[in-house]
């Protein structure tokens, strides 16, 4: 039988931060990764791999990034203060998160973004996601402007590379099955791998194998009735069994339990996430445009805010429309502002020259609903008011049930475009209780003595929504901080 100093539970973003963080003091680091190597990575895999960090200009920027004098002179890189990040937190949150954690998961994501990238992880700018064009300068806007390269395939695949250099095994298909656990705490998992179910000993074990959004009857349980008929966009395999056995031995859940990352996707999908595809099912542009479900009607604010602060919590609402279904509306005029995924090849779309003939090809809308909502809204358009995409531009609709906030474009102009969609689940938000050690606490209110939790299964950082790109920040920052804190119990006087 052999013993690990520190044993990591999870594949993805998270469990790998934490297994380079625990190799630095410890000797013997093992990763259990659920999936078979050609799926591992968890959902970490299917993001675009975009990191939300405080930074303070191009020069943090360029520590991060390698770029060439013409990128800079051409673009408004901003910046993006810490302050910023914490309102940003607490706005979307409705001011829930966990102050602690979240003042930590601030404060260190420059600094954990730097430690990745001495690690040998890869950085771009998010030119193609997050930066509009005007007047020849790219600005970027929303504080969103970092990227892993490769996106999130990139991203597992740079920090499996490195993981396998450092000398951390990784186990394949190998699926954490329960703790082994007594009064003084948690000395190892019990793993079930071809076939065989072993125990396996460890001085400390960091758990970071996601949340349960790919385990229906949980989400009916927990988020609550039609859960179970939303796609997964990421793995099939985070089925919330880590949790579970964390809570087996006294963790204490804590959080936003019925509460999920959830949003507009592709209405045809498969049930869980196609690696091919990635996360190009997302259909993310419709500020630029308008939502209609079966009932021919709008039902929801398409210019509440920027995407980023909005399209986390806008599955649910797809959700609860008749059908789990919208369309999405556009006219010619919006055409380019339209992100990439509107352009792959698995899209339900229709197109017509005339608002009639569009409304008719709208399958299982009411179409007459649909044209009478689609004039009231052009009607109520203030276009007055010029249309900018870079900005709360307060061109809005007014005297409506449901009034656009910004951006709010007449549909008139043909060839009009709809896409069908439907809700995609990312991640859950209900999960473990841990402190800033990234100790799991117990029911008691005490931490669990060797056991440490980082990334998607760990609850209270995230309510209702999140800022975008926040969710891979979040992973790396705990799950450095949970590695460290794991080897130091597993070699006390390195």
């Amino acid at each position: 039988m052999q013993t690990w100093d520190v044993i990591v539970v999870g594949g993805g973003n998270a469990a790998l931060c934490a297994a380079l963080s625990a190799k630095e003091a410890a000797k013997r680091v093992l990763v259990l990764e659920r999936a078979p190597e050609n799926e591992a990575g968890g959902n970490s895999r299917f993001t675009a791999g975009l990191l939300r960090i405080v930074y303070n200009g191009a020069d943090d920027l360029g520590r991060l990034i390698e770029l060439s004098r013409e990128e800079i002179e051409r673009t408004d890189f901003g910046t993006y203060t810490s302050d910023q990040f914490l309102d940003d937190m607490a706005r979307v949150t409705e001011y829930r998160c966990d102050p602690d954690l979240t003042e930590i998961l601030v404060k260190q994501s420059f600094p954990t973004a730097l430690w990745m990238k001495k690690k040998g992880v890869r950085f771009t700018a998010a030119w193609g996601r997050q930066a509009f064009k005007i007047e020849g300068r790219f600005k970027f806007w929303g504080g969103l402007t970092l990227e892993a390269i490769g996106g999130g395939p990139g991203l597992v695949d740079s920090l499996t590379q490195v993981a396998k250099k450092s000398a951390i095994e990784i186990w394949y298909s190998a699926r954490a099955v329960s703790l082994i656990a007594d009064d003084a705490g948690v000395h190892g998992v019990v793993v079930k791998r071809a076939g065989k179910t072993t125990e396996i000993k460890s001085k400390a074990v960091v758990l970071a194998a996601g949340g349960f959004q790919a385990n229906a009857e949980m989400r009916a349980r927990y988020l609550g009735p039609l859960w179970e008929l939303a796609k997964v966009r990421g793995t099939r395999f985070n089925t919330g069994d880590v949790i579970r056995m964390a809570l087996e031995v006294g963790g204490q859940p804590t959080g936003n339990w019925s509460g999920c990352h959830a949003v507009a996707w592709e209405r045809n999908a498969p049930e869980f996430g196609d690696l091919a595809v990635g996360d190009q099912f997302q259909k993310h542009s419709y500020p630029w445009g308008i939502y209609i479900n079966a009932e021919g009607r709008r039902f929801v604010d398409e210019g509440a805010d920027f995407r980023n602060y909005t399209y986390a919590k806008y599955g649910r609402v797809i959700l609860s429309q008749p059908g789990q279904f919208a369309w999405q509306v556009f006219d010619a005029k919006v055409k380019s502002q339209l992100r990439d995924e509107y352009r792959i090849k698995q899209v339900t779309k229709v197109t017509a020259n005339t608002l009639e003939e569009l409304v008719k090809k709208l399958d299982d809308v009411d179409a007459d609903a649909a044209l009478k909502e689609i004039k009231a809204y052009n009607a109520a358009v203030r276009t007055d008011i010029p249309f900018n995409p870079n900005i709360k531009d307060g061109r809005r609709t007014e005297g409506l049930a449901i009034n656009k906030s910004n951006w709010a474009n007449t549909v008139d102009t043909p060839p009009f475009e709809a896409y069908a969609v439907t809700c995609g689940i990312t991640f859950t938000f209900g999960g473990l209780r841990i402190n800033t050690d990234a100790q799991v606490i117990s029911t008691d209110g005490e931490p669990i003595p060797g056991l440490y939790a980082a990334g998607e299964l760990v609850g209270g950082i995230f309510y209702f929504n999140y800022p975008g790109g926040t969710g891979l920040t979040n992973g790396a920052v705990f799950g450095k901080i949970a590695g460290a804190s794991a080897a130091r119990r597993a070699a006390p006087h390195s």
